[in-house]
This record gives C-alpha cells, structure tokens and sequence, in this order.
C-alpha cells in the first residue's frame, strides 16, 4: 500500500426529511444563493421543502445550470452572486450542479480572470457551499472536484481545491424517485467507472481497498437493474445514492494507483460530440480495458472472479468474460457501448487525437504509458 493523505470534510445527512435540517446547517445571517438546473426541482416537491426550510434566510435563485456546466452561463451566476452579495451557496440538484457551484463559490472569491481556475490556478479562498443532491452518479456532493466545459474552447476543464468539499452533503433518496431511466442508468454507470478507475490498475497489497472496491461494484450490479424496474424503491435508491457517494469521497482511492484514462478520454468526447459524461465512460472503458489486458491483467482476473465468479476456463478466458460482463451490465443499464450507437463513426477519431494532443493527454494511465496511438486504438475498438 502506497503512502496517503485522506481528508474528507463534508457532513453526510442521509435520509428521508433531511432537507428539513438545513437552518442548522448554514450559517446565521447568511445570504444564499440556490444554484439549479433546468427545473426538475420545481416539480418533483424538492424545492417546497428546500424554500421552506430557508424561510429566516434572504434567498436568491439561479437557474439553468447545464449538464457538463458551461463556463458563460457559471459567468453569469457569478455576477448575480456578487450582485447579490451572496454569502453561502446552496446547489441543489446533481453532479453538474454541484460542480457549477464549486465554480461559482470560487471565482466569486477570486479577483484574476476566472479562466484562471481551469487551468491549474488553485483556489486560495471560496464562498462556503453545501448541497441537496437529487441525481447520485458523480460524488461530486463529498469531494473537492469538478469540471466545467467551455463551448467555443470545446473543452472540459478539471479542477480541485480543498475549499471547495461540501460543508455538507444532504442525501435524501426520494429526491431521486422522479429521475428518468437515462439518468439512472447514466448514474450508476457512472460509480462504476468511478471505483473502476481506482480498482482495475495493478496489485499494490491493498487488500481492503480491493474489497471496498468489490463491494461497491457488487452493490451496483445488484441494484442498478432494480432501481430501473421499480424506481420508487426506497431502499434500493438510498443504496444506489450512497454507493455512488463512496464510490468518489477519496477513501477509495486511498493508498492504490489510479488509472483516470477512460475519464479523460471520454471528456473529450463530451467537449466534442456533447455525448452524456457516463455515455462516453461506457464506450471507452470496455475498450480500453480490451486494449489494456495485458497490463491489467492481475486485476482483471481477480475483477472476474470475485465480481463476477468467473472462475471456470482459462485465465485469458475469464478476463475475456469479465469485460464482456462489463459491457454487457451498461447495457443492461440501458447505456450503449458503442460509438456508433451515438452516430460517430471513424471520421470522429482524429478530432478527438487533436484535442488529447492539444490539452497535453499524452501519457494517462496508472502507467502513464497511454500515448496518442494507444488512445487512437481505444477509439477505433469503441467503434
């Protein structure tokens, strides 16, 4: 096991009527901005509750947060927060929500130009936030990250500062009840890929990282197709909604290498092609784990055996059967795995080289071996 350093500071509130408890969670005298996205909290009861809950609070609204954030319309959020003189940011909605907002609380602190904090300039100060989350899929609500796209640069840009965790998390799996089949199965493709990321690179005498690890896959793989058929499980959401939390807390990730080349081969996809984030993680990751056997394949055959109980045939034959599993569970999920299945066929590829090639994404990879042809082969086996 590698050395560490965890720090994780979000307060969790899980549960039904949790949203009732944010008085006690936002500072006296604060002016909050709540920050959402297209509407869906207007209609599913999320923002009665969330209105109610704030009624000693001055209260302004943003709205119209895209999926994959854009950068113009955080711009304009940022302008009505210091209008407003907001002193608290309260996202309610999902991961691009709640990434928008770490933006937001940012650059609301930041006196440069606020491009600057896509592009490697960390934040030095923020707007406190919190988060009522209604989608479970990014984790975004329990850590420091996000991303942020930017049209006319055709880009998604990361980031990350230790400012911008969450003063609190509120998870109430009911806000969940309404989600259409393509946000659930986006959401747990999503946390999937996610404890992938940090499970399938190579044995580093983690063993309770692998069964966390295992233990989520498992958790999903039970869960996911339930929450399709019955998506007013309670049960089966408050499950699915605190897998997808763990699966991208830092606590995972905690003393293993990591491998993030799905991920950020993907987000070129979006920037490009404007595919959902987890539809670009299920056409990239079968195919980069078919491209990448060798390298992978101590783990890979421990994935096939204690997450899928493949046990029978040859070695070869039981990775083979796993990224097969794989596949096939997305598309279970009801998340296609082909490129092609989103119109794109091989005339899509040498953009996608260009913009690795342009944003530096020359050597990904828990080896940091994934070269531009290693990334071309990835995509013409996504095809």
């Amino acid at each position: 096991m590698r050395n560490f350093n965890f720090y994780n500071p979000t307060r969790i509130l899980f549960g039904e009527g949790q949203i009732a408890s944010l008085a006690q969670h936002i500072p006296a005298g604060s002016r909050v901005l709540v920050t959402h996205g297209g509407g869906s909290i207007f209609q599913n009861g999320v923002w009665e509750q969330v209105e109610q809950a704030l009624s000693s609070y001055p209260v302004s609204r943003f709205g119209g947060i895209e999926a994959n954030p854009q950068y113009t319309t955080l711009l304009r959020a940022v302008a009505q927060a210091k209008a407003d003189e907001s002193s608290f940011i309260l996202a309610v909605g999902g991961g691009s929500v709640i990434d928008g907002s770490k933006f937001i609380a940012a650059a609301c602190a930041y006196s440069g130009e606020p491009f600057d904090l896509l592009c490697g300039t960390r934040a030095e100060q923020a707007l406190p936030l919190g988060c009522v989350l209604t989608l479970a899929a990014t984790g975004s609500e329990s850590n420091g990250n996000g991303v942020v796209s930017h049209a006319e640069r055709q880009q998604k840009l990361p980031f990350f500062s230790p400012l911008l965790f969450p003063r609190f998390a509120i998870l109430d799996p009911r806000t969940t009840f309404s989600l259409p089949p393509r946000q659930i199965g986006n959401g747990v493709v999503d946390a999937f890929v996610h404890t992938l990321e940090q499970y399938l690179t190579y044995p580093s005498d983690a063993p309770l990282q692998d069964r966390y690890a295992e233990g989520l896959l498992l958790t999903l793989i039970e869960e996911g197709p339930k929450a399709l058929a019955n998506p007013e499980d309670y049960n089966v959401r408050a499950n699915l909604m605190w897998c997808a939390t763990q699966a991208l807390n830092g606590l995972l990730g905690c003393g293993v290498p990591q491998d993030w080349a799905t991920h950020l081969i993907g987000h070129e996809l979006t920037a490009l092609y404007h595919l959902d984030h987890a539809q670009t993680l299920a056409v990239i990751l079968p195919a980069l784990l078919a491209e990448r056997r060798d390298a992978k394949h101590a783990k890979l055959l421990q994935y096939a055996e204690r997450v899928w109980g493949l046990r029978k045939g040859s070695p070869d034959e039981c990775v083979d059967a796993a990224i097969h599993a794989t596949e096939a569970f997305f598309q279970r999920m009801g998340v296609a795995t082909r490129l092609s299945a989103h119109g794109l066929d091989a005339e899509a590829i040498p953009e996608v080289l260009a913009q690795l090639q342009r944003h530096g994404m020359l050597a990904l990879g828990e080896h940091r071996d994934i070269d531009l042809a290693t990334s071309e082969r990835i995509l013409l086996r996504a095809l």
